[in-house]
């Protein structure tokens, strides 16, 4: 069964103190074990305290100074997120192995595939007791979605379809697909690039090919919606194929 999780506020939630102490204590475990030697922790470490016990921010006249949770905008911040709660995953996954067929995560993001047991009874109370596990680590909170056939990860639906994991591309209801009108100012480009790059990622994450030829006809209605013109599309759709 599918599941998903994204944890709530991730970078605000994560509190400076023992975020240094955790990533400082990994960073110097793996160099002393000689897993990775092409820096120095003393320096590392220093300036991860630098970094991110000094964000300065404005506000109307004043600036302040953030004294716990992660910048948000920040170079090292997706890193630092990854690797804090990375530390907590060596442990939590190590013992719901048994019910973990497949666990990824990207920064706040995760996706699994859980293996039910037999009895519903001890199934639904390892699930409740993974989902309380999650959330054991510095106050981060996981809300997690109940396991089901189909499930909405990131830009894909994900669903198991006669044994087989099947993506298709998924889209907010609100979504307002305000893509750039062909009188903006904007190089051309960028109209070439989006046209591309779109059709690239509809085919990549469509399992069958119908579902990615829907997509690709709605986003080309939508493009002459935004006015564009037939004769500057038809030739870049069909160079994007």
């Amino acid at each position: 069964m599918l599941f998903t999780s994204d944890a709530t506020s991730m970078y605000t939630n994560i509190k400076t103190p023992p975020a240094l102490k955790e990533i400082s204590s990994l960073l110097q475990k793996l160099f002393n074990d000689g897993t990775f030697r092409h820096y120095n922790p003393k320096s590392l470490i220093e300036a991860l305290h630098l970094v991110f016990e000094n964000n300065f921010f404005k506000l109307g006249d004043t600036y302040w100074r953030q004294k716990s949770g992660t910048g948000m905008g920040i170079s090292p911040a997706p890193p630092w997120a990854t690797i804090f709660y990375g530390i907590f995953e060596e442990h939590i996954l190590k013992k719901w192995k048994q019910y973990l067929f497949l666990f990824k995560r990207f920064i706040d993001d995760i996706f699994g595939i859980w293996l039910s047991d037999p009895s519903p009874e001890v199934n639904e109370a390892k699930w409740e007791e993974f989902t309380q596990d999650l959330n054991c680590w510095y106050g981060l909170t996981w809300p997690c979605t109940a396991p089901a056939l189909s499930c909405d990860f990131m830009d894909m639906t994900i669903s198991i379809e006669n044994g087989t994991l099947v993506t298709r591309v998924f889209k907010k209801d609100m979504n307002l697909y305000l893509y750039l009108p062909p009188t903006s100012s904007h190089p051309k480009g960028i109209g070439t690039g989006l046209i591309f790059g779109q059709v690239l990622r509809y085919r990549r994450l469509s399992t069958h090919q119908c579902d990615a030829d829907k997509k690709i006809r709605e986003f080309y209605q939508r493009l002459l919606a935004r006015g564009h013109s037939p004769n500057t599309l038809s030739p870049l759709f069909l160079k994007a194929e």
